[in-house]
Parts: structure tokens; C-alpha cells; sequence
């Protein structure tokens, strides 16, 4: 298989159509229907279901479609790094949930770049598995990550831990006196996905099964502005909030009769990678 055929299977994947397809990647339509044709002769599997006008992944062809996805990735992140040689010293490749990358990456980042122009950076966003399977094809060279990896060949250290807070706009906290585990369920909360950590599971066990929440978003900084309309209450890692709590533009809601999570950052690197280049900054 080549790089032009896993292109069209992945373009096709999303727009369904052959003609669109043709029409999009400047090429025959003929061109797209061979190229399909050869990789699934090499692969030995039916990837798309055909019908008159359009078509759908096969069970096969999705879990080949995460496979040729990373496959370009790969391709992509080598001619980088084989680009980066010529012209930077240093060359960082880091991955990382919202959360940890606010509180912990962007200050290394920051102090990072600051005056060094021979330092290449490069930062991918994503949950804490995508970023942890990215290292593992040697896309990144570490991960700041909300779970843990035990693997062979690679350092997990505790980077941080934090603890969770609720949060409300400041002014609006109907709960002065702190709020009971029975009450969360009646306030209109912003449920941050933390699912795969201790504490995304924890938060969870707070409410009813298959309770309906206010607003349900997988990215942090995406809950900011319905906390500071007052439009809600949200758990949060405190070193996220620490700011508007000290700015005046948050507030935190303390709790009567159950405690804060904890919430563990670690930070997950190949051995024999030296990570304090980056993290200390030695130039």
C-alpha cells in the first residue's frame, strides 16, 4: 500500500460518495475506484459497503481507518523530524489533555520558547489514550496524561496531583454553607468528560445512574464561559481555576458531606529519552 492510496480510503471514508471523492482529489473517478480496489486486495478485506450512490465503512474498514490514519501521521512526523535536523538544535514532540496543558505545559512551553529560536515544538491535543497510543508510534516524545501507562520500555512518573474543586461564577453560589452529596443532583451542573481518571470516575458516582446533565463537554476550557454567566456548577483540577478563583471571576463551592478527588498528572516517556531537555530548559 502507498500513501496515496491510504489517502483516498480515508477521504472517501468521510465523504461517502466516489464522485465527491474524484471531484475533491482532482483525480479520475476511476482513479479512486483502483485505488480502493488495490488496497483491499492487499489487506484481504472488504473495506467499504457499496450501494448506488453512496458507500460505508465496513467493520473492517473501521478498524483499518484508525491504522491508516496513524500510518500518515508516522509518514508525516518522520519527513519533520528529518526537516527539524537541518534547522533546529532541539525538537519536541509533546502530547496532552486540555487540562494538563494549560496548567503544566504551556509555562514549559512558554519559558521554552522564549529568545530560542533553535527549539522546534510541536503539540498535539487530544484524551489521554489518543496521546498515549501517539507515543507509542513514536509520534510524540511525551505525554502529560490523566492515566497511567505500564508498559515495558517506557517511564511513568507522577508529574502532579491536584485536587478537584467545584466551581460556580462568583455571586452565584446558592450554597454558602456548602453543599450535600444529595444536592448535586438537583444544580444545573457542567459535566467535564475526566471519565478514564480516578476522578472522572468518582465525579460520576456523585450522581443518579444515567443522570441528565446540564451540558456535557470533553474539554475544560470549553465550560469557562457558562461558569461565568452563572449558567452552572462544574468540578474542575483547582490549578485550572486557581486563577478566576483569585480573580474574583470564579467561586468555589465547599463541600459538606463527601470529599475533593484528587487528580494525577503524569508524564509518560520512552526510556532513555531525556526528558528534562525539555523540562529544565538546558540550551
Amino acid at each position: 500500500m502507498n500513501s496515496e492510496e491510504l489517502k483516498t480510503f480515508i477521504f472517501l471514508s468521510k465523504v461517502k460518495n466516489f464522485t465527491l471523492a474524484a471531484e475533491q482529489l482532482s483525480v479520475a473517478q476511476s482513479t479512486v475506484t483502483n485505488r480502493i480496489s488495490e488496497l483491499e486486495k492487499e489487506v484481504g478485506k472488504k473495506l467499504f459497503h457499496r450501494r448506488s450512490k453512496t458507500v460505508s465503512l465496513t467493520e473492517e474498514g473501521e478498524i483499518f481507518l484508525s491504522f491508516a490514519e496513524r500510518i500518515l501521521e508516522l509518514e508525516n512526523s518522520s519527513v519533520e523530524e528529518m526537516n527539524a535536523v537541518s534547522s533546529h538544535r532541539k525538537k519536541f514532540s509533546i502530547g496532552a489533555i486540555n487540562a494538563t496543558y494549560e496548567v503544566y505545559v504551556k509555562p514549559l512551553i512558554d519559558r521554552c520558547m522564549h529568545g530560542n529560536e533553535e527549539t522546534s515544538i510541536k503539540v498535539m491535543l487530544g484524551h489521554s489514550l489518543d496521546m498515549i497510543q501517539a507515543l507509542q508510534d513514536h509520534i510524540l516524545d511525551m505525554v502529560f496524561s490523566a492515566v497511567p501507562l505500564k508498559r515495558s520500555g517506557y517511564n511513568c512518573d507522577v508529574y502532579d496531583v491536584d485536587r478537584v474543586a467545584l466551581v460556580c461564577a462568583k455571586g452565584k453560589n446558592a450554597f454558602p454553607g456548602g453543599i450535600t452529596k444529595d444536592q448535586l443532583a438537583h444544580i444545573p451542573y457542567l459535566m467535564c468528560d475526566l471519565t478514564l481518571s480516578d476522578a472522572g470516575v468518582y465525579i460520576r458516582s456523585l450522581f443518579p445512574k444515567n443522570h441528565v446533565f446540564h451540558l456535557e463537554v470533553d474539554n475544560t476550557s470549553k465550560l469557562f464561559p457558562y461558569i461565568e454567566q452563572g449558567l452552572g456548577y462544574s468540578f474542575l483540577p483547582y490549578k485550572l481555576v486557581e486563577p478566576q478563583i483569585k480573580a474574583g471571576i470564579f467561586e468555589e463551592v465547599s463541600l459538606k458531606d463527601f470529599a475533593s478527588p484528587k487528580i494525577t498528572t503524569y508524564l509518560i516517556y520512552r526510556h532513555n529519552y531525556d526528558v528534562d531537555l525539555f523540562l529544565k530548559n538546558d540550551r
